[in-house]
């Protein structure tokens, strides 16, 4: 019986030491990344500029850290899967040439959602060619963080802003009836005692929602076992984006009426995200301790 050349060279890859594996997949990510440098220049710059962008150089590093402390799990069996990998490889290529040649007149920012979207399927694909698919479904959530490296197309990426403004509006205007301050609210405008604030596409918190955003992901895949709880925790840190954007306007706009009226323009305000990003970590705090006991009882 003759062994056609196909699947010889199937039979070979399969085969393969994994240092050779692994070494395949670094070429060809070091290849992608010099064909596709102009963009992903423009995307580390980027990165350090604008608030939206702000977590994105750090996906990579963070998936293959994930990788790395996953491998015995995730490499404990390894093939080459040359339909899966290759189909996928040609997918993200034609998705970008596809999607510049006829998006018409893109802004820069879809256009680096569209040639950020094609390095990562390609990468992807080019995992699944140098080590199978069922390394792929013992490293999902790795392999998948990578789709956090694309940025969001303007017309979601205005919906998300657009949501985190109206939803900090609501809870500002809660709070702030809550703690017995005087408010009218028209819009996203809130009239307070000799003073008028705006909650405007700044005042989303964009930067620090997405850092939330990430660290629950990250926290529920390494300390939750259950599909189920991972995605409760990442669901309840939705609206406690919004209750943390809301804590962060009445605080400053309740020091500037009863303190100072400096707070609206001082460091608390330009630099102090990172004090509310640390109130919302000690709230969902216990809401992860939470979920993990109820997965211990069961």
């Amino acid at each position: 019986m003759f062994v056609s050349c196909a699947d010889r060279i199937g039979e070979l890859g399969s085969r393969a030491p994994m240092v050779t594996r692994t070494g395949g997949f670094a070429a060809f990510v070091v290849l992608t990344v010099v064909i596709f440098w102009a963009p992903l220049s423009t995307l580390i710059r980027f990165s350090f500029q604008e608030e939206h962008y702000s977590h994105i150089i750090l996906v990579p590093a963070v998936s293959a850290v994930l990788l790395l402390y996953e491998g015995r799990k995730v490499f404990a069996q390894v093939e080459t899967s040359w339909k899966a990998g290759v189909g996928l490889l040609a997918a993200g290529a034609l998705f970008g040439w596809c999607g510049l040649a006829y998006a018409g007149s893109p802004s820069e920012n879809d256009r680096l959602f569209i040639t950020t979207s094609s390095v990562v399927l390609m990468w992807i694909g080019g995992f699944v060619l140098c080590f199978g698919l069922r390394a792929v479904r013992a490293g999902l959530f790795p392999v998948l963080f990578l789709v956090l490296m694309v940025p969001l197309p303007d017309p979601l990426l205005n919906a998300v802003v657009f949501s985190l403004q109206t939803g900090s509006a609501e809870v500002s205007h809660a709070l702030f009836q809550l703690i017995g301050v005087p408010v009218f609210r028209t819009g996203f405008e809130l009239a307070l005692p000799g003073l008028t604030i705006e909650v405007a596409k700044e005042c989303s918190g964009i930067r620090s929602s997405l850092a939330l955003l990430f660290t629950s992901l990250l926290a529920g895949h390494l300390l939750l076992r259950s599909a189920g709880r991972k995605t409760a925790l990442a669901l309840i840190t939705v609206p406690l984006l919004m209750i943390k954007n809301g804590i962060r306007i009445v605080t400053l706009s309740t020091l500037a009426i009863y303190a100072d009226p400096s707070f609206l323009t001082g460091k608390l305000h330009s630099e102090g995200g990172f004090v509310f990003f640390l109130l919302a970590l000690a709230v969902l705090a216990p809401v992860l301790w939470f979920l993990q006991r109820a997965e211990a009882s069961h």
